[in-house]
C-alpha cells in the first residue's frame, strides 16, 4: 500500500505536457538565472577591481619605463605575441606596456588614471551588492575630467617628450592655441578649471563683512509702510516684538496678546510711508489724532489710491466719505525667460538600462518660438479717471434714488470691462440691488452690465461695466508669462485674462472635458486656436496627439501641416482632418476602441491612470513584447457639434457621451464647440459629462442658462468676451487673440521639421452591421486574417484580448477573427476564460495551411 501511494505521488509530480519543457526553454531559464544570480555579480565586481588595480600598476609603471619600452610598443599588437628577444620593463609585462601606450600616447595622457576610479566604483558596487557609489555621477565626472585634464596637461607641457596630454589633449590644445592664442587658451582653461571645481565640489564663497551690521528696522506687514498703533506710540522694542507677533505668512496683520503691564489699543493701521518717520511721540500723535468730519455736500470726492500687494486693511473703519479705490495689478509687457530646474524623482536604475525617453525618436524637434506670435496693440490697460469718476457717480446716484446706501466702492480695471465693487450699508437687501440691473445700465448708457450679487468669497456686490476703450489680449503675452512657462500641468491651456489682469491658465486634464458655445462670430474659433496653440507650444509630438473634426472644412485646415507630428487618423484615410460625417462616426468609435484597449493595458500594469502607467513604462517596469507602449495624450476637437447632431444624431452622441464618461483616466480629452446652444444639441447627457463650459455672447438668457445653468452670457459684449464655469465658479475672461497668419506660421515651423513616417493611427473600425445575418465563410475572410494568424502562432496564445491589444481592434471584430481562425484549424475551440489551444506550432506549418486555404 505504501509503495502504491509513492507511485501515485511520483506520477502527480510528472509534467502533464512533456512537450512544453524543451531543452531550449531550459537553456533560456538557466542563462537568466545565471545573469540574475548574486554570485555572478560578485564575481564581476571582483574582476572589475582586478582591472582597476591592473590599470593603476601599469600606468604608474609606464611613467618611469616609457623610454625603454617605446620602441617595442610602436610595433602595435604584435607585441602581444613576441619572441624571446622582445622584453619590456613595465611591471605588468608586454600587456601592461601596450595598454599604457594606448591610453597615454594615443588617448588622454596622464588623465587616463580616471579609468581606474571608474572600474573601482563598478567593482565595489557589484561586490558589496549595494550602491556605495553613484555610478552615473562618476561616469559624468570621468568624461569631463578626461577631456579637461588632457587639454590642461598638453598645454602646460608643450614640447615635452612624454605624452602628458595624449593625442586627444595635443589635438585640442593645438586647435585652441591657433584659434585664440596662448594667452586666450590659458585664460579659458583657468575659467574652465574654476567651473570644474564649482561643478565637482560646489564650494561656498562668502565675502568678508565690512563695518558694523546695520540694525534692522521694525518689522511691518508691508514694505514701505510703518506700523502705527492708534492713540499711542509704542517703543521701538515693543514695535519690533509686536510686529513679529502680528505678521503671519501672508503678510496680514493680526491682533497679538496685550502686555500685562501696559494697556495698549490694538487698532492697527497701515500708513503709506513717503518719508522716514522719526521717533517723536508728539508728532505721531498729531498725525494720528485727526478729526473726521462728515461731508455736508452731496458730491463724493474721488481719491485714487494704489492698493498694496498684500491687500487691504480689514481693521480700518469705513469713513463717511465714499472714495473710489482703483486696484492695479502687474501687467505682462515682455516675455519672461525664467530658467526652470527640472526636479526628477530619484529612480533606482535597472542594470544596463536607462529610463525610456519617448522623445528620442524626434530628438532634434524644436518647439516654435515666441517670435512667431505678434503683440496686437499695447498690452497696457488704459485707465481714464474721468470715465471712472463718472461711472462711480452714476452708480451712487442711481442707488440713492432707490434709498440704497453704500459704505464703500472700489474699481478693478480689466482689459475689456471694469468691476465696481460696492459694500452696501447695513440692512440693505442684496436682491434690491440685483433688480436694478437695467436701471444702472440705463444711467451708464452701457452696452450691457452684469451684476454679481454677491461676489463669491467676498462681502461685496460686483457691477461689471464695459470699458469705452478696450485692450486686445495677445497670445504672445499669455505664453511668455511666468505662469505658463513654469508650470507642472500635463496639458496647460492659456485661455485669456481675468478682470484683474491675471492670466487664466489651467490644466486640461483637470477639466477634463471642455464645452464651448456662443453665437456666430463671437470668438469660438479664436478660442479653439488659442487652446491648440497653447498645447503646441508646451508638448512634444511624442506626448500629444490631436483628432480634429471640422464639418466647416476651413476652420481647422491650417493644422494639416503638422499631420506627421501631432495628428491622429484612421488607417487608410488620406486626410487627417475629418470633415465627412460618416468618417466622424468611425473615428469616434475608433477612439472608444482605443479607450478600451488602454484600460486593458492599465489593468495589466496595475495602474489607475495614464500618468502612473507612463511612469512605470518609462522606468521599464512593463514589457513591450506584451503589448505595452508609451501612451500619449489624445485631444478630440470638434468645431461644430450641432451639425453632427443634426446629420447623425445618436450615432455621434453615444460615443461622445461614452468617451466623456470614461476616457479621462486613459488620457483622452474632448473639446466641443457649437454655435447653437439649444437643449436638443447640448443634451443632459452632454452637460453632465462636461463640467467645464465656456459661454461667449448669446442672444437670450435661455441660451445662457442652457450653457452655464446661469444667466449673464447675454450681457457680454462680444469679440472674445466670455464666461467660463470652472470649479463651480463663473469667471469673466477676455479671450486671448491669435490671428490666422500666426497659426499658419506656427504650423509651418513645426511641419518643416523632421516628423514621424506617418500620422498616429487609431484602431481600425469596421461597422459590425455589415456582418449581421452572414454565416461564417472562409472564402470571405477578414483582411487581417493572415496577420492575426501569424501573431497567434508566434505567441502560441489563442486569446481574443491579445488581438484587441496588438492589432487595436474592437471586441466584435477580434471575436470574429478568432472564429475564423478556429474554422481554419489554427486554434482550438473556446475554453471559457482560458486561452484557446494553438494547433499550429511553427510558422512553416502555417504557411502550408494558408497556401492550402487559398
Amino acid at each position: 500500500m505504501a509503495n502504491r501511494l509513492k507511485a501515485d505521488k511520483a506520477e502527480k509530480k510528472k509534467p502533464a505536457n512533456p512537450e512544453k519543457f524543451k531543452p531550449e526553454k531550459e537553456a533560456q531559464v538557466t542563462v537568466k538565472q545565471l545573469v540574475k544570480d548574486e554570485r555572478t555579480h560578485k564575481i564581476a565586481g571582483a574582476f572589475a577591481l582586478l582591472v582597476s588595480l591592473f590599470l593603476f600598476i601599469a600606468f604608474a609603471s609606464y611613467l618611469f619605463t616609457w623610454r625603454e619600452d617605446q620602441d617595442k610598443v610602436f610595433r602595435g599588437a604584435a607585441i602581444l605575441l613576441p619572441g624571446e628577444e622582445v622584453k619590456t620593463t613595465n611591471l605588468l609585462g608586454n600587456l601592461g606596456a601596450y595598454i599604457s601606450h594606448l591610453f597615454f600616447y594615443k588617448g588622454f595622457g596622464a588623465a587616463s588614471f580616471m579609468f581606474c576610479s571608474l572600474f573601482f566604483v563598478i567593482g565595489v558596487n557589484a561586490l558589496l551588492a549595494s550602491r556605495i557609489f553613484s555610478l552615473w555621477r562618476n561616469v559624468r565626472y570621468v568624461i569631463v575630467s578626461l577631456l579637461f585634464f588632457s587639454v590642461v596637461f598638453a598645454f602646460m607641457f608643450r614640447g615635452s617628450a612624454f605624452a602628458w596630454g595624449g593625442a586627444v589633449g595635443d589635438m585640442c590644445s593645438d586647435w585652441l592655441v591657433r584659434m585664440i592664442g596662448s594667452v586666450g587658451t590659458a585664460a579659458l582653461l583657468l575659467v574652465a578649471g574654476l567651473a570644474y571645481i564649482i561643478w565637482r565640489f560646489n564650494p561656498v564663497f562668502k565675502a568678508p563683512s565690512l563695518g558694523k551690521t546695520k540694525t534692522p528696522e521694525p518689522v511691518t506687514a508691508m514694505e514701505g509702510a510703518t506700523l502705527v498703533v492708534a492713540k499711542e506710540v509704542l517703543k521701538p522694542e515693543v514695535i519690533k516684538e509686536t510686529g513679529n507677533k502680528l505678521k503671519d505668512g501672508m503678510g496680514v496683520l493680526k491682533k497679538g496678546p496685550k502686555d500685562p503691564d501696559e494697556e495698549v489699543e490694538t487698532d492697527l493701521q497701515l500708513v503709506e510711508k513717503d518719508e522716514p518717520v522719526e521717533e517723536h511721540p508728539e508728532d505721531v500723535e498729531e498725525d494720528i489724532e485727526e478729526e473726521v468730519e462728515e461731508p455736508e455736500k452731496p458730491e463724493i470726492p474721488l481719491q485714487v489710491e494704489t492698493p498694496s500687494v498684500t491687500g487691504k486693511n480689514k481693521n480700518n473703519k469705513p469713513a463717511p466719505d465714499l472714495e473710489l479705490e482703483i486696484k492695479s495689478y502687474p501687467e505682462v509687457n515682455e516675455p519672461v525667460d525664467v530658467p526652470v530646474e527640472e526636479v526628477q524623482p530619484e529612480v533606482k536604475p535597472v542594470i544596463n538600462q536607462e529610463p525610456y525617453d519617448p522623445s528620442l525618436e524626434l530628438r532634434n524637434y524644436k518647439f516654435p518660438g515666441l517670435d512667431l506670435l505678434e503683440l496686437h496693440g499695447s498690452e497696457r490697460i488704459i485707465q481714464d479717471p474721468a470715465e471712472l469718476e463718472t461711472n462711480k457717480n452714476q452708480i451712487i446716484n442711481t442707488l440713492k434714488n432707490y434709498d440704497i446706501d453704500i459704505q464703500k466702492i472700489s474699481a478693478t480695471v480689466g482689459p475689456t470691462v471694469t468691476l465696481y465693487e460696492i459694500v452696501p450699508a447695513a440692512g440693505v437687501r442684496i436682491s434690491r440691488i440685483k433688480n436694478l440691473e437695467d436701471d444702472i445700465a440705463l444711467s451708464l448708457a452701457a452696452l450691457g452690465i452684469r451684476i454679481i450679487a454677491p461676489i463669491p468669497g467676498k462681502g461685496t456686490v460686483g457691477i461689471e461695466v464695459p470699458n469705452v476703450k478696450k485692450t486686445v489680449v495677445s497670445m504672445r503675452s499669455m505664453l511668455s508669462s511666468e505662469k505658463f512657462q513654469n508650470n507642472s500641468f500635463s496639458l496647460p491651456v492659456a485661455i485669456g485674462k481675468k478682470i484683474d489682469n491675471e492670466n487664466f491658465i489651467v490644466d486640461l486634464t483637470t477639466m477634463p472635458h471642455l464645452l464651448m458655445a456662443g453665437a456666430t462670430g463671437q470668438g469660438k474659433s479664436v478660442g479653439l486656436n488659442a487652446i491648440l496653440v497653447s498645447l503646441l507650444y508646451k508638448k512634444h509630438p511624442s506626448q500629444l496627439k490631436l483628432v480634429l473634426v471640422d464639418p466647416k472644412k476651413v476652420e481647422l485646415s491650417l493644422y494639416r501641416h503638422i499631420e506627421t507630428h501631432f495628428l491622429a487618423k484612421l488607417p487608410g484615410e488620406e486626410e487627417a482632418i475629418i470633415t465627412d460625417t460618416k468618417k466622424v462616426i468611425h473615428t469616434l468609435n475608433a477612439l472608444c476602441i482605443e479607450m478600451d484597449n488602454r484600460y486593458d493595458l492599465l489593468k495589466e500594469a496595475g495602474a489607475r491612470n495614464i500618468r502612473e502607467y507612463n511612469e512605470k513604462f518609462i522606468k521599464r517596469k512593463l514589457n513591450p513584447q506584451k503589448g505595452h507602449q508609451f501612451l500619449p495624450f489624445i485631444v478630440l476637437v470638434v468645431d461644430e457639434f450641432a451639425d453632427l447632431i443634426m446629420t447623425a444624431g445618436k450615432e455621434v452622441e453615444m460615443p461622445i457621451a461614452r468617451l466623456a464618461q470614461l476616457a479621462r483616466a486613459v488620457g483622452i480629452h474632448l473639446i466641443i464647440a457649437t454655435q447653437r446652444p439649444s437643449v436638443n444639441i447640448i443634451t443632459g447627457t452632454i452637460k453632465a459629462n462636461f463640467p467645464v463650459r465656456i459661454a461667449f455672447k448669446v442672444s437670450s438668457k435661455i441660451d445662457s442658462r442652457t450653457i452655464l445653468d446661469a444667466g449673464g452670457a447675454e450681457q457680454l459684449i462680444g469679440k472674445g468676451d466670455m464666461l467660463i464655469s470652472y470649479n463651480g465658479e463663473i469667471t469673466r475672461l477676455q479671450c486671448a487673440f491669435v490671428d490666422t497668419p500666426e497659426v499658419d506660421s506656427i504650423c509651418e515651423c513645426i511641419g518643416t521639421q523632421e516628423g514621424y513616417p506617418q500620422a498616429f493611427f487609431l484602431p481600425e473600425y469596421v461597422d459590425e452591421k455589415q456582418f449581421e445575418g452572414k454565416e461564417l465563410d472562409l472564402d470571405d475572410r477578414d483582411t487581417l486574417f493572415e496577420s492575426a494568424a501569424r501573431m497567434i502562432v508566434n505567441s502560441q496564445m489563442g486569446s481574443t484580448s491579445l488581438l484587441q491589444r496588438r492589432m487595436k481592434l474592437g471586441y466584435n471584430r477580434a471575436g470574429r477573427l478568432m472564429d475564423q481562425l478556429e474554422a481554419a484549424g489554427i486554434v482550438g475551440p473556446s475554453q471559457g476564460s482560458k486561452a484557446r489551444d494553438v494547433l499550429i506550432k511553427t510558422e512553416a506549418d502555417l504557411d502550408q495551411l494558408l497556401a492550402d486555404i487559398i
